[in-house]
Order: C-alpha cells, then structure tokens, then sequence
C-alpha cells in the first residue's frame, strides 16, 4: 500500500466534513494513535467525556464476517429499506476539487469520479430498517471495516490510494483501530476484478452454453465437430472396456497415453483443445445431444478466454446430477472467497429494495469504481450502470429541499436536530441487537442517523413509505427515487447554475468567466472595483460580480448576455482593456474549466490548471492543420 498525503484548506462555499471534531491532540501523540492499538490515556480521558451515540453497532471485520453475512442477509429480507454511509480516507486534495454551486452535473461528476478512484473505503456501515405505523424504526445496523489486499496472490489488485489528514484525524478521535483495519479488514474484489481473478485461478468452471439447431454451421464447424466426437466416442468405449476388465498399470498408461484421458476426482475426463469461443459452443452442443452422462466443463486461459474443454464422464444420470451439484457449491464458494465483502453489495442489489443515502453521487461512485467496474466516461453511462445494480436510490437531500430552511444543514446531526426543535415529528428507535463495549464506540452511527431522518422527513412531509405493514393514504416517497444530486446547487441537468451556496438565482455558464493573475490576497470587492474602472463598460451598475474560488482565482459573472464574450476577447487580445492584460490577468471561459476537470488530472492550483489548458487549446488552433509536401525529401527505393 502506497499513501499520498495532501493538506487542505477551508473553502469559501462550504465547511470541512470534519470541521466540527474535537480539538486535535499534540502532533506527535496524534501520529502515535494512528496506528496503535491501545489507546493512549489522553484519548481515554477524551473519550469518556464526550457523549457517545446510544446504539449499538455491530462491528464486522473478517474474523466474523461469515456469520455476520447470514446475519445482515435475513435483516436485509425482513426489511423495507437499507440505509448506505461510507467512511474514506478522504473526498478531495484541493478546495476547488469539491463540487462547487457553479458545477454542472456533468462536472460534479467528473469531480466525483475523480476521488472515487483516488481515496479508499475503510468503513461501510449498512443499516437494513422499517417504518412502522406507530412510527417506530426498527434498525439492523452493521459496520464492515475494509481494506483490499492480494489475498489470493495472484498479483490483483494493485492499487495505491491517497489520505486526506483531516479525515484520518476525524477517525482518529473516534478511537478507530487502524491496526484492526489493515490486519482484520474484510478484502474484497469488484464484479470486473472477480472476472480476471477467474481466469487467472483456471479452475475448471461449467458453463451456460446452450444447444442450438446445426442450420447454421460451416463445413469447417461439421469437421471439427465429427472429429471431437469420434475421438469422445473412443475414449468413452475404452473407459468402459477398462472397468470390465482389469488390465495392468502397463496397459492402463498407455491407454491413457493414447487417447488422452485424465482423470478429475475420481471419475474419467478428457481435454479438448479450442481455438475459439466457438468451437467451446460447438463441443457443448455435441456432449449435451450425443452424450448423456458426459459432463463439458471450461478450463480458463491465464490471459482470458479458454484454453480447453474438459469432458467428465460419470457413471449414471444420478452421478451426474451429482457431479454438477458439487461443481455449481465450489464455484459458490470460490466466488465468495474472491468477492469477500462484496458479497453484501449482491445482497442488497438482489433485494431491489430501496437504498437511501445522505450523498448520493458521491457514495455511489465510490461504491461503483470499488464494487462493480472502473466508472464511466459520462455520467449518464455511470447512471445507466449504476441503476442496473441498485434499481431504487432515495437521497434525502433531495427530501430536505422540500423543508426549506433545511437547506443550510449539511450534516447529519445538526438537521436532526433543526426538525426536533421545529417540528413535531416523533420517531422510536428500535435496534434488537445488543453490543458489547467494543461495538459501543462511535463506529457506522451515521447509517443510523441517516434512518431516522429518513423517517422523520416522512412523517413531516406526510408520505407514506411503500411497505406491505402500513395503508396507503398518503402520498408515497416513489417520486423521490432516482433523483441523485449532481452538484451542489440541485438536482438540475441543465446548464444554468448557482453561483453562490443558498442563493436561487441561476445563471448560464455562457456567461461566466474565470479569471486569475491578480495579487494574492485581495478580495473579491476590490478586484471588481479595478475591474469597473477598466473600462466604460464594465463601470456600469449591475453588469457583472465576482466570486473568489481560492486566493489566485475568481469567477466573474456577467449578468447581461454578450459581455463574457467580449471580455475573453478584450483581454485576450490587449484592445480595450490593455493595462489589465499588461498587469498579467488572463482569463478563461467555462469550456476551458469543463476541460480541465474531465482530464482527471487535477492539479492542486486551478489557475494554473486553468492556465495550462488555456495555453495548449491556442497551440493547438495555431498548428497549422495542412501537410506541406517537399519532392526532394521523397525517397526512391530504387535507387537504394
């Protein structure tokens, strides 16, 4: 494992997601806990003061995973909603890699999928629950540490993944075992990664070839399947000469020498070389119509596809139903071993119950690029994809936009905390399951918060969550699923953003423009103040604002349609507005921002991430495109 650290600042438009943890210890006792497992006396000390949460979490790590899987399994049945929350090693390695209230969907995707494939997942809490009448929740919260490693040492997966300090030190304060984590974390592979680490293992695996009429067969197809099965029929007669009679170990040796036989078990087989995927269909269908008690088995190739086709031959039809039951229990067991914890992914996509997430994009990109394949290139792909494992999403942001002043809480705990002081809505927290000290710690709470206030909202916002135990009066919360939040400023899919946090007015990104070069430090009025006495235009009242992103960038937005062009081009060319040019201020329109994000390599400076976009985008207009032809390069081979 590789760790990059990278600090982080405050942004302007929203706080740190741990800006609100205790105060940090000494450096060198904070670096000391890390990665130690007794805890220090001043976290002791620490730790009885604060007020823990009161439930109890079931801690999950890979001593008791296999009984907890049975476990959550029978919860995950039982109930009508499973909770998500996600603990990582870090969201972001500069303040504007956050989605920011200019972002399209399209860039908060980008955005997103960028830290997914950058931090890791240490802790996955999952929190099957119900809404009763009474409005009681009964919750069965689980919280898996995780941590991927090479277990089947087959090289797979190789990764390296960064941490955000402040995260680390979050956890820290919440007496998380980083000792634990890495030695006793639940591995694990994604549905892409299962399907290499298959072919690189190269057990024999059975197959779902299905027979299909020989219309459609070539000369060469009918050749090749006339020879497999003559050579089959052979070495099916020997085997049965063979158990008549006993020959010696001689006789047994040549014939197996010959005919190519092998063993599997303790029952005969026979290897069948391939070429192609296609003479694997075409030996299926001639064992399964030729053949009864002859069992075709695929042996993977260490590169992908396959190399053979072994053929089994049982004794009986009950042997085989025999053999083929044993084959699907160990293909089983071999594919929770290589799945490990995303096995409780297939649980709760093959439960198609609702899932309901606090952050819908950025859980789900994560829990994407580590449990299913590498995201996407769009987010409509990643959204096409992602709804073919999970069916029915529900954010609750998008619940808590219904109840306005909601707005401004971006945490958990705070907006519980608004709806029991201003509204009447009185939910029971039932969890069954009993913890000892070590689950008591403040591990996973999260899922159980984002349960309540999941079932708060629902009763103040009168719906009727769709489960088989209540009436169906009300409306239901079916309109709220699927609606993910793709950027900070709503769940919009049109180019019209905010530009300031819990500001409604929209604005097209045709008329924002990014600008830097300007003296570290100063501040947003002061900047627009030079601007305005650029030039007659830009004097006039309520014709532009600018936005600080960071120290050495700002956004300028234009509120008349037309001026942002202008400015691009008066700056870019030195007319009209020379001295600011001369001052060194450079300029960028959002198609050059939309760049810089979808190429993934976010530098920690948007200006100069800015300026370096900007810079090959005119190289590349000024290459010229023709190809200029010169006779007397030209090389004449025959004069050589």
């Amino acid at each position: 494992m590789y760790s990059r650290y990278s600090q982080t600042k405050n942004n302007i438009y929203s706080s740190d997601p741990v800006s609100d943890a205790p105060l940090m210890p000494p450096f060198q006792m904070l670096r000391r806990r890390f990665l130690c497992t007794q805890t220090s006396t001043f976290f002791n000390q620490t730790s009885s003061n604060r007020r823990r949460p009161k439930w109890p979490i079931k801690q999950v790590t890979k001593s008791n995973f296999s009984d907890s899987l049975n476990e959550i399994n029978t919860h995950i049945s039982n109930s009508d909603f499973i909770a998500l929350s996600l603990h990582n090693t870090g969201s972001y390695s500069s303040p504007w890699h956050r989605i920011l209230p200019f972002d399209t969907s399209e860039i908060a995707y980008f955005k997103a999928k960028y830290a997914a494939n950058k931090f890791q997942i240490l802790q996955f809490a999952v929190c099957p629950f119900s809404i009763r009448v009474s409005n009681k929740l009964e919750a069965h919260p689980f919280n898996f540490h995780l941590f991927q490693r090479d277990e089947l040492k087959i090289g797979s997966p190789c990764y390296s993944f960064s941490c955000q300090p402040s995260y680390l030190a979050s956890m820290a304060h919440e007496d998380f075992d980083f000792n634990r984590c890495i030695y006793d974390g639940i591995s694990y592979l994604s549905r892409a990664q299962e399907a290499a680490a298959k072919h690189q293992i190269g057990n024999p695996v059975s197959s779902g070839y299905v027979a299909q009429s020989s219309s459609s067969r070539s000369v060469a197809d009918n050749v090749f399947v006339e020879r497999v099965k003559t050579r089959v029929g052979h070495w099916i007669s020997a085997c049965k000469r063979s158990d008549m009679k006993a020959d010696d170990a001689l006789v047994n040796s040549l014939r197996k020498l010959i005919l190519g036989g092998d063993e599997y078990g303790s029952r005969p087989s026979l290897n069948i070389d391939v070429c192609s995927e296609r003479q694997v269909q075409l030996v299926f269908e001639m064992v399964k119509s030729h053949y009864e008690n002859v069992v075709p088995l695929t042996i993977p190739a260490k590169g992908g596809g396959t190399q053979s086709v072994r053929v089994v031959l049982t004794s009986s039809k009950e042997d085989r139903d025999l053999l083929e039951k044993d084959l699907e229990n160990m293909e089983e067991e071999q594919s929770k071993c290589i799945r490990g914890f995303r096995e409780v992914i297939e649980l709760i996509s093959a439960s198609q119950k609702p899932v309901v997430v606090h952050n819908s994009l950025n859980d789900f990109t994560f829990i994407h690029s580590r449990f299913i394949s590498p995201l996407p290139p769009t987010k409509d792909e990643f959204r096409s994809s992602l709804h073919s494992v999970f069916h029915d999403i529900r954010d609750i942001n998008h619940l808590m936009k219904e109840v306005g002043p909601l707005n401004k809480y971006t945490n958990l705990p705070s907006a519980i905390s608004y709806l029991k002081r201003n509204f009447f809505a009185p939910v029971e927290i039932d969890i069954t399951h009993k913890a000892g000290m070590e689950e008591c710690k403040n591990h996973g709470h999260n899922v159980v918060r984002i349960s309540e206030l999941f079932a708060r909202l629902c009763f103040i916002l009168k719906l009727t969550p769709e489960t088989h135990h209540n009436n169906r009066d009300g409306p239901l919360t079916k309109p709220y699923s699927n609606a993910f939040n793709l950027g900070s400023n709503g769940f919009q899919e049109t180019d019209d953003v905010n530009i300031w946090t819990h500001n409604p007015k929209k604005i097209s990104i045709n008329n924002l423009v990014f600008l830097w070069g300007f003296r570290s430090g100063i501040s947003a009025g002061k900047l627009k103040n030079m601007l305005c006495k650029s030039h007659d235009v830009l004097s006039e009242d309520d014709v532009f604002d600018v936005q600080l992103i960071d120290k050495n960038c700002a956004i300028v937005v234009f509120w008349k349609n037309g001026l942002s062009e202008w400015f691009l081009d008066a700056i870019g060319s030195g007319d009209g507005l020379r001295e600011l040019a001369a001052e060194g201020l450079m300029v960028a329109g959002y198609d050059t921002y939309t760049s810089v994000c979808k190429s993934e390599i976010l530098g920690t400076d948007l200006a100069a991430s800015l300026s370096e976009f900007d810079r090959a985008s005119r190289d590349h207009v000024e290459d010229p495109a023709e190809v200029y032809w010169n006779s007397e390069l030209m090389i004449n081979f025959d004069d050589l």
